[in-house]
């Protein structure tokens, strides 16, 4: 794929941008992480930094999108590469709302299953750094195409553990000695957490489309 001034202006701020929502992912890990130390008061704080990477992700993606208008990128691709950073943008947005999920409901979560939370967390908002590698490996040119596929084939995968430790926590969680108005706010905490894998995959998917394209 051939790279003229505007294409490349474009790929440092996906760059920008999937950096911005790998850090947003990193700190919804950390919020939940304090949060589950019973530390609320350092957990706000790391969630207000958490909205407000966001924030920045979405700005970003408005400077994207302008680029693009201005003619970046054959019309072919065009629509297809702003939808990728529009699913990376919901995929922080997702962390984002877990974050808040849990300051807004301070969800009452059990002892036993503090460390399967924060497996999970760990696990469904560990994909930045993968996702982030995908994109800029196949904008960049620096790798093959079927590199980049590869690596977006790989969150997939990571999707895959998560379904995995979802099932196992569900049921532990309706095996569990507890209200069942209890276990249907975990159960809805443990929503909140998987759906940011759920995005990274659908993102990888997106990735996948624009390679395609850019083969014919």
């Amino acid at each position: 794929m051939i790279l003229f001034k505007k294409e490349k202006e474009v790929i440092k701020l996906i760059e920008k941008h999937a950096d911005k929502v790998e850090e947003c992912l990193s700190m919804a890990v950390k919020t939940i992480g304090t949060y589950l130390e019973n530390n609320i008061s350092e957990a706000k704080k790391l969630a207000r930094q958490t909205d407000h990477l966001e924030t920045e992700a979405d700005m970003v993606r408005h400077e994207i999108r302008d680029k693009l208008y201005l003619g970046a990128y054959m019309p072919l691709l065009r629509e297809d590469i702003y939808k990728l950073v529009e699913i990376l943008d919901v995929v922080a947005n997702s962390a984002e709302k877990c974050a808040d999920f849990f300051l807004n409901q301070r969800p009452l979560i059990p002892d036993d299953f503090k460390p399967d939370f924060l497996k999970i967390t760990e696990v469904s908002m560990g994909v930045g750094e993968s996702l982030k590698y995908a994109v800029l490996c196949y904008l960049k040119g620096v790798c093959p195409i079927e590199v980049s596929r590869n690596h977006a084939r790989d969150i997939g995968l990571l999707e895959s553990k998560v379904d995995s430790l979802e099932w196992d926590l569900t049921k532990k969680i309706f095996t569990y000695d507890m209200d069942f108005s209890h276990k249907i706010h975990l159960r809805r905490c443990l929503d909140h957490i998987v759906i940011v894998s759920d995005r990274a995959e659908e993102a990888a998917g997106q990735l996948d489309l624009v390679t395609l394209k850019s083969m014919i």
